[in-house]
């Protein structure tokens, strides 16, 4: 019997593949679940359960949480990456790790195929794809719910019709919860001018007032929250169960997806919010201007290749490099004031906080150069732009 290795969520679309792979196709199902942070002990256990109940031969829950953050979300930090001004690559970075070692994991088992649940008009087919055909372009990819072009209400008929039921009200939205963010789809993000209800988002408002919090950042990663100092990876967790409790991160993101046609998703970030716009208010303050500019470059090109499913793409270490490269003075302390729904960033600390210097200050007093020396600059700088209007005859009008 041949053996098929399905990345597995314990969804509706994964649940529907493993069920259709074993009775239509007649493969031996090994079911994978790749942890990147969105799952408990409790809900691996559960997800495992559900596994074996729908017929899965073998299933293995890998947790790679601490390699998810080294190798993916430090450097969305470092790159302060948020996808059109919005979206901090919540299931975009993740589909890619779970693509890594879910072919990984196909590979260590032997099996002649792969299969995953995505549809035929979304990104992460590609996503999956992508990273299948370059690690191992000798195992055969199998995608049921793209080549058969199913509906979600067909997926809940055949599992009915197979003894498995699935709630339909629970299907009508798709949660992928992270480290990084949960995603939130349903009927409203297939249109461009309904919101998703607020019963729709997992964290519902729990305080009223404010609450400050502070973020310690050492070379740029998050070292510690409230003076308290922990690994990165559990500081994004704390911090995303303070700002929660406020209902915040919740935003809808509307892109060109890969294949070239618009979408529209909803999602709630709090801390990857919270962290990326303080990081980069740090980096305000203790980067150079050329810094700044050409980090802003190639963090939104990093952060396009990562969504578009290039992670593999040499270039993306060439980038990566660079960026850590610049986070040498990116240190110090952020106080951040949660709200409800909203946050406001109040000020930061650093030793290396380029405004605490001798110089001068802004609009305030010069220290450093002379009124003659300010005159002199403004001239010379203005040279090229006066050589320009004098030749030209410009009349400004």
């Amino acid at each position: 019997m041949k053996k098929v290795v399905l990345a597995y969520s314990g969804g509706l679309d994964t649940s529907y593949c493993l069920k259709y792979l074993k009775n239509e196709k007649g493969y031996e199902v090994h079911t994978v679940l790749i942890n990147t942070g969105g799952f408990d002990d409790e809900e691996l256990k559960a997800i495992e359960e559900r596994a074996y109940e729908l017929g899965s031969a073998k299933h293995a829950n890998l947790t790679i949480v601490d390699k998810y953050y080294d190798k993916a979300i430090k450097y969305l930090i470092y790159g302060n990456v948020l996808k059109n001004n919005t979206y901090p690559l919540s299931v975009s970075a993740e589909r890619v790790f779970q693509a890594i070692e879910a072919i990984k994991y196909a590979k260590s088992v032997g099996a002649e195929a792969i299969a995953h649940g995505s549809t035929g008009a979304g990104n992460d087919q590609i996503r999956f794809d992508l990273i299948f055909h370059t690690i191992a372009p000798e195992i055969e990819i199998i995608t049921p719910i793209r080549d058969l072009k199913l509906s979600r209400q067909e997926e809940v008929d055949y599992l009915s019709k197979n003894g498995v039921h699935y709630s339909w009200e629970k299907a009508q939205y798709s949660i992928n919860k992270g480290l990084w963010g949960t995603s939130v789809g349903g009927k409203e993000t297939l249109t461009s001018g309904q919101p998703l209800p607020n019963e729709a988002y997992p964290s519902q408002l729990q305080k009223e007032g404010e609450e400050k919090v502070t973020l310690h950042f050492d070379k740029g990663q998050i070292v510690g929250i409230n003076g308290k100092m922990d690994a990165p990876t559990n500081n994004i967790v704390i911090l995303e169960k303070l700002a929660n409790a406020y209902a915040i991160g919740r935003d809808t993101h509307v892109g060109d997806t890969i294949i070239g046609i618009k979408g529209r998703v909803g999602f709630e970030a709090a801390a990857p919010l919270i962290i990326i716009k303080a990081h980069h208010l740090l980096e305000k303050h203790t980067l150079g201007k050329w810094q700044q500019y050409w980090k802003e470059q190639l963090g939104n090109w990093y952060g396009m290749l990562f969504h578009e499913g290039q992670f593999l793409d040499p270039v993306m270490r060439n980038i990566e490099a660079f960026l850590e490269d610049t986070q040498k003075t990116v240190n110090g302390t952020v106080t951040v004031s949660l709200k409800p729904y909203h946050f406001t960033l109040d000020g930061i600390e650093s030793e290396n906080d380029l405004m605490n210097t001798g110089f001068g200050q802004y609009g305030e007093m010069n220290n450093a150069w002379t009124s003659d020396d300010a005159k002199g600059f403004i001239k010379i700088l203005g040279n090229a732009q006066n050589i320009f209007s004098s030749v030209n005859n410009e009349t400004y009008e």
